[in-house]
């Protein structure tokens, strides 16, 4: 294996490459995860590219009607799916969401902590779309949005690798949009709730372009549903390569799941984007401090589906 590896590493210049290979092939459960891992994602795809199909054809039997992302034709299959979310979070999550009211009526960036699977904030979106019939548009990462197939059901729910010029059109109109400045880094490589954001600033400037404040949200135990092994200095080098992701996932754990909604940072023309963007983060790193138990732990979080609903103080 030491030779093997030695030639693979010269011939295709992949460093730490023995490290890799002896974290994850020799263990025998390593293969049953793996077809476990490719079969889960193989229904994920498949529900997914079977809602873009019926999606397609709701909108052909529609075909006189104008079938804009803003067209009632898609209140239905919205309502439809955000009903779907919203039974799955109370059943298997016992999803509860706090502080509503600190949404804007207007226009405002939702920012969050992105945990491998963001089930908080599209719990969220779900249920906040219920209750106000409001759509939330969500910045997703590109490799996961050129998926084929998917594409008619990112549109319906307003999914889409948006370029910050179409974020400050979209806001300036007067909608929400929902953005993890960590994104897929911090989903993959983040531990125990910490914010990986690096020098991201583009949210921030989109924000005091459009003139809107800034939402920050928090979900109590979102790193306990779902999690990743396969962490190695390979298949990080990987993914700053690539922007591709290489880690198994795991869970679909029961956990209890509490979103919270912090106080706008309103909009302030005095302050630079990089300024904008510390406070923003300092505003959440306060809600996860606020309402999470570190480091985190699943049995915990599984026995918190017994503490009775949250009060605010």
């Amino acid at each position: 294996m030491s030779w093997f590896t030695q030639m693979l590493q010269n011939l295709i210049s992949f460093p730490y490459l023995e490290e890799y290979l002896s974290s994850v092939v020799h263990p025998w459960w390593f293969r049953k995860l793996l077809v476990l891992h490719c079969s889960l994602m193989i229904d994920i795809y498949v529900a997914g590219c079977a809602c873009s199909f019926l999606l397609y054809v709701y909108m052909k039997m529609n075909k006189h009607q104008e079938t804009g992302y803003e067209s009632k034709i898609w209140e239905k299959p919205r309502r439809f799916f955000a009903h779907i979310a919203d039974i799955y979070g109370k059943i298997w999550h016992g999803y509860e969401l706090i502080g509503m009211e600190h949404i804007p009526k207007g226009p405002g960036i939702i920012i969050y902590h992105h945990a491998v699977a963001p089930l908080g904030y599209t719990l969220l979106l779900a249920r906040y779309f219920l209750e106000t019939g409001r759509l939330v548009h969500s910045v997703i990462h590109h490799v996961g949005y050129w998926i084929p197939g998917l594409q008619m059901f990112y549109y319906v729910i307003g999914l889409k690798s948006y370029k910050k010029a179409e974020i400050v059109e979209i806001l300036k109109k007067g909608h929400l949009m929902g953005i993890s400045p960590g994104g897929a880094r911090e989903a993959m490589y983040g531990h125990d709730y910490c914010l990986i954001w690096g020098k991201r600033t583009g949210f921030a400037q989109a924000a005091l372009e459009a003139k809107v404040p800034i939402i920050p949200i928090f979900t109590q135990n979102s790193c306990e549903a779902y999690r990743t092994i396969g962490k190695t200095r390979l298949t990080q080098w990987l993914f700053d390569k690539t922007r591709c992701m290489y880690l198994l996932i795991y869970g679909g754990f029961p956990v209890k799941l509490r979103t919270f909604i912090g106080e706008p940072i309103p909009y302030d023309p005095n302050i630079t984007a990089v300024e904008l963007a510390e406070k923003a983060k300092i505003a959440l790193n306060n809600l996860r401090d606020k309402h999470q138990k570190r480091p985190g732990n699943i049995l915990r979080a599984l026995s918190e589906r017994f503490d009775k609903p949250y009060k605010a103080d």
